[in-house]
């Protein structure tokens, strides 16, 4: 079985965030990055599926040459290799939207005849949580979205998906395939210090942005501009009787709030 799981490099959830000068995105200088969780828990599946049926897992990530220590901590991970499609700067990968970004991934694996492709379910940067369905359609294959868990079957998979409310879903599908993993079914694992040093002789095949796609596509979303939340603090007095007091309390949770 061969799987390939997209991982994107993120800025760490604790990081100090600036806006840049130009209001686009955030000011990336001194900022430390980390592996995306939800393509964390895409590899970890992977991962437990090729020590239980063997095969190959190949990581898939685009970036600046930055996204290297991600791709390595990947590899160390037990990750067979990777394919690195890198960009000269932030903002040559910056100009393509999710449509573009999923048409590079789809160019860097259309000869690789994956039996899966996992994606995490969405970024913790963006979070619009569409790169791998439209992978999917640009591809041709069939695919589930909200996946916890992955079970090889003699015709194909069979699939956890989480639903709203407490619900759950098992559904079944043929191979190949494409899946969007959520996040927190299993135990993430660490690098071992062996599989760290495995990880510097794994293949890292890099292909730049130039040679999938000449130039951006015109983008279907634009970002127009970031800010960040504003602060502000108001009260307000409710009177009348108690009764009436609470009454009014409750609607403005339920409708203003909407905590209710």
């Amino acid at each position: 079985m061969k799987i390939i799981v997209a991982v994107k490099q993120v800025p760490e959830r604790d990081a100090r965030i600036r806006i840049d000068a130009q209001a686009k995105w955030i000011d990336l200088q001194d900022v430390e990055f980390m592996m995306n969780e939800s393509d964390a828990y895409a590899l970890e599946e992977a991962l437990q599926l090729k020590e239980a049926h063997g095969g190959e897992v190949v990581v898939l990530s685009a970036g600046p040459e930055r996204v290297g220590k991600t791709i390595r901590e990947a590899l160390a991970k037990g990750a067979d290799r990777a394919i690195h499609i890198q960009s000269t700067s932030e903002a040559e990968l910056a100009a393509f939207d999710a449509l573009g970004v999923a048409r590079l991934l789809a160019a860097a694996i259309q000869d690789e005849q994956a039996d899966l492709i996992l994606t995490g379910l969405q970024s913790d940067d963006l979070g619009l949580g569409q790169t791998g369905v439209i992978l999917a359609e640009l591809l041709g294959l069939p695919h589930a979205t909200l996946i916890l868990k992955i079970e090889k079957t003699e015709s194909g998979i069979k699939v956890l998906r989480e639903l709203e409310d407490g619900w759950f879903q098992h559904l079944e599908l043929p191979t190949p395939a494409v899946l969007t993993i959520q996040s927190g079914n299993s135990k993430l694992r660490y690098a071992t210090l062996m599989g760290i040093k495995k990880a510097k002789t794994k293949e890292v095949k890099t292909l730049p942005i130039a040679e999938l796609a000449a130039q951006p596509a015109t983008p279907v979303v634009l970002l127009d501009r970031v800010t960040l939340p504003s602060k502000q603090r108001t009260t307000q007095i409710l009177t009348g009787t108690p009764a009436e007091a609470a009454a009014a309390l409750v609607e403005k949770l339920q409708f203003e709030v909407r905590a209710i």
